[in-house]
């Protein structure tokens, strides 16, 4: 049997959209040189009673059999480079056809099915993918075109407005004095680790959308584009 990462306490599954599916989780890893403990996202969309399943979050059984009751798993989706320790249990507890970008640091076992590209087909109608091109690690956003157009990140866009449930009391002030809790935001670990342009967010500020769905933070649900551009203009003055 591999040794999979364990599962970590998580919320509900929630439907947010029609038909899009959003739970909260728990994540511990280490950063500027201490271990900090603060939640993550995965994202579920249902078509045709299909799952692919994007920035995996492993849930226990409950949470397994609740998942379940949706549909049928059949795509894990890796769009960011800094996730996706828990592709490989997904993968093989439900024969999932993997996903990831070029150049993905891919758990070990883990065979890329699909390769992420612009312009190339998804797994997911009515989708497009946005890649940066400046970021240091592979990263990407999945843009559904739907309800005024929904966006699927990882770490580039993040929405964490305040400490939740899945923090440990001892990481938060630190995410405070740093600025991490912002409505709107970019992921600053990954800003400085991947060192994105502006040239990529010009090229963002170019694609319509009302939602965003992020790797860590709550749902945005409505009105996301003008707080998004906001924050590109404070980041990068465009």
């Amino acid at each position: 049997m591999k040794n999979y990462h364990p599962a970590m306490p998580h919320g509900p599954i929630k439907e947010v959209l029609p038909d899009v599916f959003f739970v909260m989780g728990t994540m511990k890893n280490e950063f500027f040189g201490s271990m900090w403990q603060f939640s993550r996202n995965m994202t579920i969309v249902r078509e045709n009673g299909n799952l692919p399943l994007i920035n995996t979050v492993r849930l226990e059984e409950e949470g397994l059999m609740e998942l379940e009751s949706l549909g049928k798993v059949t795509h894990v989706i890796r769009i960011g480079d800094m996730h996706g320790v828990d592709d490989p249990f997904y993968v093989d507890r439900y024969g999932a056809e993997f996903w990831a970008m070029p150049g993905m640091r891919v758990q070990e076992g883990l065979k890329v099915d699909h390769e992420l590209k612009e312009g190339a087909s998804l797994p997911l109608k009515n989708a497009s993918l946005f890649v940066f091109h400046t970021s240091k690690r592979p990263e990407s956003i999945i843009r559904l075109d739907r309800e005024g157009g929904i966006m699927i990140a990882c770490d580039s866009l993040q929405n964490w407005v305040e400490p939740d449930e899945f923090f440990d009391e001892t990481t938060i002030p630190t995410m405070e004095e740093i600025g991490f809790f912002k409505s709107g935001n970019l992921g600053l670990a990954w800003m400085q680790e991947c060192q994105p342009q502006a040239e990529d967010f010009i090229r963002l500020k170019e694609i319509p959308f009302e939602h965003a769905l992020c790797g860590h933070g709550y749902p945005f649900i409505g009105e996301a584009t003008k707080t998004y551009h906001e924050t590109f203009n404070r980041f990068f003055n465009i």
